[in-house]
């Protein structure tokens, strides 16, 4: 029989009378650490134990740590029967060695018996009156990075040891909490002489010098701290609520489809100024219009932001089997090849003309054409020289010259449509995208259009009575202004 007894946070009076009655029974008594202010106690009561505080100097982590514990107590019972092993607190609160000798006790079939302890976190509660029925999370300090943090519970964070891990602690808080946001420093609590609770900002609990063993951190409840995505899906289901906007409610998928292109497009030009400020205003735009269709979609009974997420998440994972699995990439060019692969797997398709028609037709006309045009030269459907692609040019010119002024609309769209798909495949072959070339140079338009019209205010004329001659006159000056 193994005995894993709790010692309680620190005060001898807080001691169990089981974990009393265990230590006086059973010879062979292990300590994780002698490190706790009960022990002084225990010896009085002549108790005899070992430690296990020279494990720490040995090993890099603590895992490497408890596991060494776990497995050297199965060790000795095997050797030396019946004996406890005892940790500071409760055995199943922020006990990593007391997990892993319960399982390795069950995988050996050995029988051991819990004592059950005052752990430090009944302390926090009692000396900061918390009631865990409103919500409380704890969390091991070593393990902040591996958790999200809520601000709609109260959180303790444990074992935060020294001013190093306090900082740690800091940044990982730091993400989710204003630096001025009002926590409690909790140190030996419910231990006379020595208990220490005090309230202070966020940014200040690093610097504190009393900082050791028994030392943790309380983060209050606090919905007026940073705003999250729960917020922003709650301020979209109050605005589609009862009492919410009449011009929200109305909204439909096919309403929303506008406002979701000219959002994206809004982000794309914020990225061409090197506005970090509006990337991020555009990219919240964005990210309300995915809660704005989910919301609508949840209210229908059709999928929920979880949804949306779960998808994105499985598809990520299965997108990326050399990351997430066992498939090699070496460079990027393999990637995206594992990629399409794995894409016309999910989606079924068998043929190129599948890829093709599986292109989004709502993409701007030029991007449409250039991942066709792609997709075509996978099978070598492709010029061999960008010079034959700069002669279909000319030849589609030739076309359009031949039918623009007859009567026949359908044709005349049919040519330029063909002149525009032949430009594009220069485009790809000179690996100019297509739609930045366009956008550059109906930007150069605009600016040279400015100068002509400021131009012409400075000489009293309006640009309805100029001829085209005079306009073209200044556009000359214009153009040879950029090239100096």
């Amino acid at each position: 029989m193994i005995k894993i007894i709790g010692l309680g946070p620190g005060a001898p009076e807080a001691l169990t009378i089981g974990t009393i009655e265990a230590l006086k029974n059973i010879d062979k008594v292990y300590l994780r650490t002698e490190k706790h202010p009960t022990v002084q106690y225990i010896e009085s009561l002549g108790v005899k134990f070992e430690t296990y505080d020279n494990a720490y100097d040995n090993f890099d982590t603590f895992d490497e740590v408890y596991n060494f514990i776990a497995e050297d107590l199965i060790n000795k019972h095997e050797k030396e029967g019946d004996l406890i092993y005892a940790v500071p607190g409760h055995p199943f609160v922020a006990e990593k060695s007391v997990k892993l000798l319960v399982q390795y006790c069950k995988e050996k079939s050995i029988d051991f018996e819990i004592v059950p302890a005052v752990s430090f976190v009944d302390v926090v509660m009692e000396r900061l009156q918390l009631d865990p029925i409103e919500g409380l999370k704890i969390v091991d300090a070593f393990e902040c990075k591996d958790h999200i943090f809520d601000k709609r519970i109260g959180t303790i964070i444990t074992q935060v040891y020294d001013q190093y891990i306090a900082s740690e602690v800091k940044l990982a808080l730091s993400a989710y909490y204003k630096d001025d946001t009002m926590v409690y420093f909790v140190r030996a609590a419910g231990i006379n002489g020595q208990e220490s609770i005090r309230p202070m900002a966020l940014y200040e609990i690093d610097r504190q010098t009393d900082i050791d063993y028994l030392t943790s951190i309380y983060i209050p409840k606090d919905l007026d701290n940073y705003k999250d995505f729960y917020d922003l899906v709650n301020i979209m289901e109050r605005l589609r609520g009862d009492n919410g906007c009449p011009w929200d409610k109305e909204q439909t998928h096919e309403s929303l489809k506008r406002y979701l292109v000219e959002e994206c497009y809004e982000v794309l030009e914020a990225i061409d100024q090197e506005d970090e400020d509006k990337i991020t205003e555009e990219l919240g735009d964005v990210l309300l219009q995915v809660v704005f269709h989910s919301v609508i979609a949840e209210e229908e009974g059709y999928f929920t932001i979880r949804d949306v997420i779960e998808g994105i998440c499985n598809k990520m994972i299965q997108r990326h089997p050399h990351v997430f699995g066992d498939v090699t990439a070496e460079n990027s060019k393999q990637v995206l090849k594992n990629w399409e692969e794995i894409k016309k797997e999910e989606q079924g398709m068998t043929t190129l003309t599948e890829e093709m028609e599986h292109i989004a037709k709502n993409l701007p006309a030029l991007m449409r054409a250039e991942k066709v045009q792609n997709k075509a030269k996978k099978v070598g459907f492709d010029w061999d020289r960008v010079e034959d692609a700069l002669d279909k040019v000319l030849e589609e010119f030739k076309e359009l010259k031949e039918v623009y002024n007859g009567e026949s609309r359908a044709r005349i769209l049919e040519e330029m449509g063909d002149l525009l798909f032949s430009v594009v495949n220069v485009s790809r072959f000179l690996e100019v995208n297509p739609e930045e070339a366009l956008n550059s140079t109906t930007k150069k338009f605009i600016d040279r259009f400015k100068f002509i019209e400021e131009a012409a205010t400075e000489k009293g004329l309006k640009l309805e009575s100029m001829t085209l001659e005079q306009m073209d006159e200044l556009w000359i000056k214009a153009k040879n202004l950029k090239k100096q």
